[in-house]
């Protein structure tokens, strides 16, 4: 071991300090002759420089958003024309980040698969973007279907960075091979059993004192009836799980609307972009519509349909696995499952009623949704028998699930 004398003596040199990049310093006040001539304030170190931020004591909060804005401009990315092996994909994203997030549909995913391209392509210049690193990026992420997901974002990033004259080369992202279509839906029984388990299920609790100790009793509470109501709008529209999370009787921004007078389900939240996803309006069905109003009408939604505690909830992702597991499913089935299975249940309604779809007839041979998934044929669909006389025997509800929710 080297000792501090001999690091410091002529014979050996001691390595450099290696810098800890700008930061917070608190400068003391400073006096003369009994007089204060300089405040005591924060400055931000960088280095040899010294940057004033003009906060003083209890300011710290601002201080901080000086220094961020002060790291921000620094490393701010070269807009100007560059040979590709000259420019950093970091820098690339970074760009693309800051001019097209506010316009992204779902900017927390955007910001996730951001942070993972930056965090394995970061060091990395253009000129490096080629078949054999995108192929190493996808076995670093461990999954073709996100990482050509992300692939995605990074071709656009470059993509976007060409058209703005910051390069003129060409750079190829190579993508992974797209996943096989889902083939499983919901069937007709399934659907059934797990609307019933989460209407019926109660919750189970310990007795911790008392004769009874240790005994687990059911008691008065229902944890799942807000997956049920899930479910059933899923079923009854073909609605994406985000949607119906959204869904509300009120117009507001960011929600899915429900006009409760008209029946109408204005699926794309209000303030939010169409996406290449199917969330156009949809005529509600009758017994559907009978729910939502009952439900609004008693306080059982409050400011949405699907509410747990009163409060709305991002996603029923727990609900439905819990479902899924005390109904002894195919674990594989998924929220998406349902509205899946609907869609075609509600084309196979509005073909048998002789209504356009999206705009034009539906024909069997079109028979996959918007993500490319396939639905089944009517003759093994959930759907009820004979879709040309589905409506001659009782209420939807009723032939669907054997039952009804009234």
């Amino acid at each position: 071991m080297i000792s501090q004398r001999s690091v410091t003596s002529k014979k050996w040199k001691s390595m450099p300090r290696r810098g800890r990049g700008p930061c917070l310093c608190w400068r003391h006040e400073r006096r003369k002759g009994g007089n204060v001539i300089a405040r005591a304030t924060w400055i931000i170190i960088d280095g040899s420089k010294h940057i004033a931020t003009g906060c003083f004591a209890g300011e710290n909060s601002k201080a901080l958003e000086c220094l961020a804005r002060y790291i921000t401009e620094k490393y701010s990315p070269v807009r100007r024309e560059r040979l590709i092996e000259t420019i950093d994909v970091a820098d690339v994203l970074n760009v693309y980040y800051d001019d097209t997030r506010a316009r992204q549909a779902n900017q927390s995913k955007l910001d996730e698969r951001i942070l993972r391209l930056a965090s394995w392509w970061g060091g990395k210049t253009l000129a490096d973007v080629n078949g054999e690193s995108c192929r190493a990026y996808a076995a670093w992420r461990g999954s073709n279907g996100g990482a050509r997901r992300d692939l995605e974002d990074l071709r656009a990033a470059i993509n976007h960075h060409e058209k703005e004259g910051y390069h003129r080369g060409r750079v190829r992202v190579v993508l992974p091979e797209k996943g096989l279509p889902r083939e499983r839906w919901l069937t007709r029984s399934e659907a059934t059993l797990l609307v019933w388990t989460c209407w019926r299920y109660r919750e189970t609790q310990t007795v911790h004192v008392g004769s009874l100790k240790g005994t687990k009793v059911e008691t008065d509470k229902r944890p799942l009836r807000h997956v049920a109501r899930f479910i059933l709008i899923g079923l009854y529209t073909g609605t994406r799980a985000g949607a119906i999370a959204s869904a509300s009787p009120f117009r507001e921004p960011g929600k899915s609307f429900v006009d409760l007078d008209s029946g109408i389900f204005y699926r794309l939240a209000i303030g939010k972009r169409a996406t290449t996803k199917r969330q156009t309006p949809v005529l509600l069905p009758s017994r559907l519509l009978a729910h939502l109003r009952r439900w609004s009408r008693l306080g059982i939604s409050k400011r949405h349909f699907v509410e747990w505690n009163g409060k709305p909830v991002a996603s029923v992702k727990t609900g439905f696995g819990s479902a899924v597991r005390l109904a002894k499913l195919d674990l594989t089935i998924g929220e998406c499952h349902a509205s899946h299975a609907a869609a075609y249940r509600s084309d196979v309604v509005d073909a048998a009623r002789g209504a356009n779809v999206g705009g034009g007839r539906i024909s069997w041979d079109e028979r996959k949704d918007a993500s490319g998934n396939l639905w089944p044929s009517p003759s093994r669909s959930f759907a009820w028998g004979s879709e040309r006389h589905w409506y001659a025997r009782g209420t939807e509800e009723e032939r669907f699930f054997g039952y009804s929710f009234g």
